[in-house]
């Protein structure tokens, strides 16, 4: 496989996966506003897997389109970190899922924003503005949470004690990864990481929150390797595709 393209893939994929697990909260917010927000970001993120999706099926030249790469792939065609495949426990699961997320977007996009691919570089500027706004508002359900009652802290700690391990899978170097970084498309996740972390344990120390013990990691999403749930949502989001494949909206 095209290295470029794979990296295309991974970037798509993240927000694709990420934004259906928004999408699956839409109605259930702790109250409107909230629930406004909450689809607003999904939908943020669905934009920016379709226009990278497009242009990575321009990329191919075989014709596909961002909705064939989006609903036409197997599970192990599928590129996304671990993290953003884990499912919607509670309020708290998604809080911590998406802070820990929006984190990495807001490190990942700000050096991807001096790629040399020109796709790339544009479309970092433009989500460096989203992820900006995503990461203020999850950092803000963060210490809400954290610093709040004892029932929020505790349910605040005990997702981030869940979610933690699937953290590193964001910063393995995969081998699009090594080919993008080396050629100046790509970025060092060496020092997104290094931000990251400064990010989270500001966040972390502000919300009363501690980093989960042990610091283990699993690994596998950007080479096809899933957890269970990813199946799960393929099964779901892809179902009138399989079901009615020449189906046209």
């Amino acid at each position: 496989m095209d290295m470029k393209f794979k990296y295309y893939l991974q970037i798509a994929d993240n927000a694709l996966i990420l934004s259906h697990r928004l999408s699956e909260y839409c109605s259930n917010g702790p109250y409107l506003e909230e629930d406004l927000a909450t689809t607003n970001v999904a939908l943020d993120l669905l934009g920016l897997a379709e226009a990278t999706l497009e242009e990575a099926g321009k990329m191919e030249g075989l014709g596909r389109s961002a909705d064939d790469l989006a609903y036409r792939r197997p599970e192990n065609q599928f590129y996304n970190t671990l993290l953003v495949e884990q499912p919607n426990v509670d309020f708290a699961h998604i809080i911590v899922r998406q802070f820990l997320s929006d984190a990495f977007d807001y490190c990942f996009f700000d050096e991807l924003s001096k790629s040399k691919d020109p796709f790339l570089a544009a479309l970092s500027v433009k989500s460096i503005k989203e992820s900006t706004y995503h990461l203020r508002r999850s950092s803000e359900w963060m210490v809400r949470l954290g610093d709040g009652t004892d029932e929020a802290n505790r349910k605040a700690q005990k997702a981030l004690n869940t979610i933690w391990k699937f953290t590193g899978d964001m910063f393995l170097e995969s081998d699009a990864d090594k080919a993008m970084n080396e050629t100046g498309i790509g970025v060092d996740l060496a020092g997104v990481r290094s931000q990251w972390v400064q990010k989270v344990k500001e966040i972390l120390f502000i919300s009363k929150l501690n980093i989960a013990s042990g610091k283990y990691y699993l690994y596998g999403g950007k080479e096809g390797r899933h957890s269970e749930y990813l199946g799960h949502i393929l099964t779901e989001m892809q179902y009138l595709p399989s079901k009615y494949p020449d189906a046209t909206w």
